[in-house]
Parts: structure tokens; sequence; C-alpha cells
């Protein structure tokens, strides 16, 4: 038995996808703050080294998680780059552009009908507000970030339930420069308006 390794088991194939079922579930249950990258190794059985390899950062390896066809790290930096003048226009049609792309939009669906189960809704929450709203906060530098970008994300989150979940008319097939036309205004009385 001299031949018999002990400990972790090495990096194979399959280590990457115990790695990203080990992420997925420990962000739904337990959010992004409550996750730790030794917690997501110590569940797939490797070493957290490992998944740094595989994976890079804690953010990287919840972006990977997210099963997102594009990366909203990147998505938001020309949002950011603008500025805030006309940032709810270009939040806007970056948020239509990605909805209205099919193959972008099968994922999020999946995120999205699952919100009823509450260990979802981390990932739902997480992956909206951390990764998309929260850099843009940051990057405009608003005043009161997390109250506007709130405000921002209850017309996107309502805007995704109503024209791609529910299919609710006329929402539903009403033209992506008509919806950039009707929710950017909105959106930029919420990054820059005057707050009640």
């Amino acid at each position: 038995m001299s031949g018999a390794r002990r400990g972790r088991r090495p990096g194979a194939p399959d280590t990457r996808a115990a790695i990203l079922a080990a992420a997925r579930a420990r962000f739904a249950a337990q959010g992004y703050a409550g996750t730790s990258v030794r917690g997501v190794a110590a569940d797939a059985g490797v070493d957290a080294a490992l998944v740094h390899h595989y994976f890079g950062t804690k953010d990287d390896l919840f972006v990977a998680a997210l099963e997102l066809r594009v990366d909203p790290r990147v998505a938001v930096l020309p949002v950011i780059e603008g500025g805030v003048e006309g940032a709810g226009e270009r939040l806007m049609r970056l948020f239509v552009s990605v909805w209205d792309d099919e193959e972008a939009r099968l994922p999020l669906l999946v995120l999205i009908r699952g919100i009823a189960d509450p260990e979802r809704q981390n990932l739902v929450r997480d992956g909206f507000v951390r990764m998309v709203l929260g850099p843009v906060g940051a990057g405009l530098a608003l005043d009161e970030p997390e109250r506007r970008t709130a405000l921002v994300a209850s017309q996107l989150v309502g805007l995704v339930m109503l024209r791609y979940v529910l299919a609710v008319e006329p929402l539903a097939s009403t033209p992506a420069e008509t919806l950039v036309a009707t929710y950017a205004p909105v959106l930029q009385g919420y990054l820059s308006g005057p707050l009640p």
C-alpha cells in the first residue's frame, strides 16, 4: 500500500466541474459574502490553490458559477466610462441587448425563474447587485450608491419579469429602441436626479 495516495485529489478533467458545482451550491446557499474559496475547495475535495488555478479570484469563480455568456464586469465598463451623464441610456441599452439576445438570455432566465427558492435568491441578488450595479454605482461615484442602484434594480428586475418571464403584452413585443427611450430617463433620474 506504499503507492496509495493520501490527501486531496489532484487536478483531473472532472475537477473543474466539481469546483463549479461546489461553488454554485455555496453561492446559492450562503451568498457571495458568506462563501469562501476554502469552503468551495473543501466541498469539491481539492486544495484552495487549485480553485485559484482554475478560476483566479473569488469574483472570477462567482462569474463562472453563474454560467453567463457575458462577463458583467466587462460589459458594464462602457456604462461607467461614459460618466454619469447619459449613464441611464447606456445601462438600458446594455441591459436590453443582453436580455434580447436569446443565447445570453437562457442562463439568465434559469436564474430568474429560480428566484422563489430562497437559496437561489442569493445568486440573483449577488449576481445582479454585486457584479453589475455595484460597479456602476462605484464607477460613477454616485452619492448614496446603494440606494440609487436599488432603485435602478427595481425597474430592471420588473422589466425582466414582465417582458421576458411573463411575456406581458405590449411590453413583451415592444421594440428595443422604444424600451430604451421609455426607461432610460427613469434610470437616469435614479442615478443622478434628486432623491426624496
